[in-house]
């Protein structure tokens, strides 16, 4: 019994007693309609209504009043009967829910509705990697739950690239912000998961827990990366997948204009001249078949946003899935960043971001283009001024001549610092959909 369906009348879930209250509330309530109209349907309870009617006979006065008197102990016991069953009944869900969701909020039938919902919510992809990928994320969990993040792997910087270089695994880093981003509630074991342990943690300095659990569980899956994803997705209940864009040990080699060539991500976002080519080393790698899957089966496709060079486009060296991209009958959409990027994008405009994807993935492989038109405070400006950022000029224009659908707006969060805002992001985007 402990297996399969019926794993949810093991002892101690606390489900049980309350169904056997609602059923013990039910037999209560179809007593009353039996007293109420006369007779019953068992040899136990006509003995029952008979023995209860001797009673009524015997307080009666006349006929009419005891056909009184049984219609309102019957009503009665109708009446408490239901009340008892829809207790018992709304306790068992509570129950489970709290099993089940243990961190939803609100009122049992809106959390049950809400899952419905999002369980019958659009297909979405979305491809890229960095902090713009789990952004978007974010902003998509709370419309639906048939999620697809598919993730680029070159990462070679910081506890990733330790990771990567010392245990022979693939760069956990985005993996892990994707997973914690489509948690069903980001709380204390999220914040546990994105802590860094600094600088004199021995050799531990700079990892983040993160990504030391996706490594840890990658040795216990036998060094099967994808399957160590899948149990900590389960960890962390999170409202969809999150897959590599390929399982293969990659790096990215960019030509730059001055005709030299950099190998490795870092390398390539530190060199001081601008980037003309990106390649991935090996090439023609094989994405998951998965992958391929959810971009056949998807609804809306999104692409971005986050770093164009390193982020985006390292998606679209796998041939494969540019290949899906062309073949599916998804809505396309793009994600222009809302500033450039030192070192990726400088000077850059919408209209180059979109030149640069069309060049690396052989043309066209999106449909719309969303692209931010509001301008952040002026003193927020000023701080990415110092730091050679600007916001991305929104030349709507040249993007339309090139055959795409813009979709503009205010898509940005301001705080701190200049983002796009992750619901404004989903929002617009399936609003496109409907």
């Amino acid at each position: 019994m402990a297996d399969g369906r019926w794993r949810w009348l093991m002892p101690g879930m606390q489900v049980k007693r309350w169904l056997a209250l609602s059923s013990v509330g039910l037999v209560i309530a179809l007593l009353g309609l039996w007293v109420g109209l006369g007779g019953a349907p068992a040899q136990w309870l006509d003995n029952l209504y008979r023995a209860i009617d001797a009673q009524i006979q015997s307080l009666a006065t006349t006929p009419r009043a005891a056909q009184a008197m049984r219609w309102g102990l019957g009503a009665t016991l109708g009446a408490l009967g239901l009340g008892i069953w829809w207790w018992g009944l709304r306790r068992a869900w509570r129950t489970l829910v709290g099993i089940l969701q243990p961190r939803a909020s609100g009122r049992v039938w809106d959390v049950l509705s809400r899952y419905a919902l999002m369980a019958h919510g659009k297909r979405v992809v979305v491809i890229g990697g960095g902090t713009g990928l789990s952004t978007m994320l974010r902003g998509i969990k709370r419309y639906t739950a048939n999620i697809v993040a598919i993730v680029t792997v070159t990462d070679d910087g910081g506890s990733s690239g330790k990771l990567r270089q010392e245990l022979g695994i693939l760069p956990p880093g985005d993996i892990r912000n994707c997973l914690i981003a489509l948690a069903d509630a980001e709380g204390a074991m999220t914040a546990l998961l994105q802590h860094r342990f600094k600088d004199d943690a021995g050799n531990l300095s700079g990892h983040s827990v993160g990504n030391l659990l996706i490594a840890a569980m990658t040795q216990l899956k036998d060094g099967d990366f994808e399957k160590a994803i899948q149990e900590i997705s389960k960890v962390l209940a999170i409202r969809g997948r999150v897959l590599p864009s390929t399982l293969t040990h990659v790096n990215l080699r960019a030509e730059m204009e001055d005709g030299s060539c950099v190998e490795g991500e870092t390398a390539i976002v530190a060199y001081p001249a601008r980037i003309r080519r990106m390649h991935l080393v090996p090439p023609d790698v094989e994405p998951p078949q998965e992958a391929i899957d959810a971009i056949k089966q998807a609804d809306v496709i999104v692409l971005g946003p986050g770093s164009l060079f390193t982020s985006v486009i390292p998606n679209l060296l796998v041939p494969k899935i540019v290949d899906a991209l062309r073949a599916t009958d998804a809505m396309r959409v793009y994600v222009c960043n809302v500033m450039t990027q030192p070192g990726e994008t400088d000077g850059f405009t919408a209209s180059d971001h979109v030149r640069a994807i069309e060049a690396h993935a052989g043309g066209r492989v999106f449909d719309y283009v969303l692209v931010n038109n509001a301008t952040p405070m002026p003193e927020l400006m000023e701080r990415y001024h110092a730091s050679g950022q600007e916001l991305v000029l929104p030349d709507i224009d040249r993007i339309r001549q090139m055959g795409y659908k813009v979709v503009t707006g205010n898509f940005i969060s301001q705080s701190d610092y200049v983002r796009h805002d992750p619901v404004r992001l989903a929002e617009a985007i399936l609003r496109l959909a409907k």
